[in-house]
């Protein structure tokens, strides 16, 4: 029997879309930011800042996964 090549669905080209995996990196970058600033200092101020960039960054993260899990 011979098998019949695998053709690119549409989901597939979605997935592959370098914006999408541009929206990756800089959530990764903006989430090692908030973890540098969580450890830079010691006070109340800047803790709550990092801690706010972080989440951001994992956000940004979070869409980019799910935009390639629902393509």
């Amino acid at each position: 029997m011979e098998q019949q090549p695998k053709r690119s669905t549409k989901s597939i080209v979605n997935a592959n879309e370098t914006a999408i995996y541009k929206l990756l990196v800089v959530g990764i970058l903006v989430s090692i930011v908030g973890v540098y600033l969580r450890f830079a200092g010691d006070s109340m101020t800047l803790s709550i800042v990092s801690w706010a960039i972080l989440f951001i960054g994992a956000f940004i993260c979070c869409k980019a996964v799910f935009k390639i899990l629902g393509s």
